[in-house]
């Protein structure tokens, strides 16, 4: 293409220097920068990069999952190459759901879900992933654009819906259902949900469609003046649902839409949804992939630097029907996950521990300390050819007894009897 439009290039400049009339240069200067124009956009095309269809380990530039896979060699995740069979669905595509999805995507994920009902705006520029380009787009068309960019390899399915509508409430369960890109998993179709939601509302359809489906999810949340967020883990029956414990102005019975004001907008910092989307993404990689301790709940205090942690259990008296029956299904089921538990850690403790390095190449080994032996060294010996420079400070330093102390009595006695002498004369 490159090519094609340079020979157009020269064509026309062939052209121009034949043409004698000179009314007709203004129409091939037009021509002329229309290729140039061409030529430039030609130049700045994104390149996208060919799907793998195989995680690789190897080392070179040329592989985007080299760094990843390093965490599997380095003992971290026993097999980093899962992350390729799981699906996550983010609902809410905005400062913290965007950033969520690029992360997921740059990771490798396998399949993303991501569902919004909102359009790009150049208020949302002050915000992480969207491009002023990108404005006037519905934020899943503008995700899509930008992900499958980064990342051809993620399957990614996009929902421009209202979840908290009733149309928009059944396509959501019933994409959450669909197994088309796992047909042998168990549950639903997706591993997890994540609500990146801003308004109660639409975390509490979030909350009612995992409950029924029993599906884990995680909620995110930035506070109104951009100094704090948290995340939460919500496992139906096992954890509180988010109608557990509702927030203040909830329980209190005022409707949130009645607190917005015209002209007035909550505080945005892409620092805070950053750091917000970061714990998210993190904590899903642990729950996917197993390693490290899953959080139940992390605050964030960006004034004081502060990250309270804490565990939330369901409420007998919760509101919400779905997450009763589920708090009765995981009651009734303990006795067999307790039992299980318990025979696990039977066998873990009859096992005995094997030996880590039978041998090694500095023939280091282990001993008893009763079986160790003071060498010559520790008593202050050197070994041949070695001395002191310095005198040790453990030990009294005795003065010796030289023979010159011996004559110096000789000689004063000898003196005494001169002086003897002398007075008796």
């Amino acid at each position: 293409m490159e090519a094609e439009l340079k020979n157009l290039l020269s064509d026309l400049h062939a052209l121009e220097d034949s043409l004698r009339d000179p009314t007709h240069h203004s129409l091939i200067d037009k021509m002329r920068s229309r290729v140039e124009r061409l030529s430039v956009m030609e130049n700045s095309r994104v390149v996208q990069r060919v799907k793998i269809k195989d995680m690789s380990a190897e080392v070179v530039d040329s592989n985007p999952y080299s760094r990843l896979m390093a965490l599997q060699r380095m003992g971290i995740v026993d097999n980093y190459e899962r992350i390729r069979e799981f699906s996550v669905a983010i609902v809410g595509i905005g400062g913290v759901g965007s950033v969520a999805a690029e992360m997921l995507t740059r990771c490798g994920i396998g399949r993303l879900l991501l569902y919004d009902y909102d359009k790009v705006e150049l208020a949302n520029m002050n915000r992480l992933f969207f491009r002023p380009e990108q404005a006037g787009m519905t934020k899943t068309d503008a995700a899509v654009q930008t992900l499958s960019d980064i990342n051809p390899d993620v399957v990614l399915e996009s929902y421009t819906l209202n979840i908290t509508t009733v149309q928009g409430f059944e396509t959501f369960m019933s994409s959450l259902n669909n197994k088309s890109f796992r047909p042998d998993k168990e549950g639903s179709g997706v591993d997890l949900v994540l609500s990146c939601v801003d308004n109660y509302e639409a975390r509490m359809v979030v909350n009612q469609a995992c409950n029924e489906l029993s599906q884990t999810w995680m909620e995110s949340g930035v506070s109104e003046n951009a100094v704090s967020g948290h995340i939460q883990l919500l496992v139906p029956g096992e954890t509180a649902c988010f109608a557990c414990a509702p927030p203040l102005v909830v329980a209190s019975g005022v409707d949130e839409r009645t607190l917005k004001r015209e002209g007035v907008c909550a505080a945005s910092l892409p620092t805070t949804m950053g750091v917000v989307a970061g714990l998210l993404v993190q904590n899903t990689l642990k729950y996917l992939l197993k390693f490290g301790n899953v959080t139940p709940y992390l605050g964030y205090n960006a004034l004081k630097d502060f990250f309270p942690t804490m565990e939330m259990k369901p409420n007998p008296q919760c509101s919400n029907a779905a997450c009763l029956e589920k708090q009765k299904e995981y009651a009734l089921a303990k006795p067999a996950r307790d039992a299980a538990a318990r025979a696990k850690m039977e066998v873990e403790i009859s096992l005995e521990p094997e030996c880590l390095h039978e041998d090694n190449d500095w023939n280091i080994s282990v001993v008893d300390d009763s079986d160790v032996q003071v060498s010559s060294t520790s008593s202050g010996a050197l070994p041949e050819g070695l001395v002191f420079e310095l005198p040790s400070a453990d030990e009294f330093q005795k003065p010796s007894v030289s023979e010159e102390t011996t004559n110096t009595v000789d000689d004063l006695e000898d003196l005494r009897r001169q002086l003897e002498a002398l007075n008796a004369d």
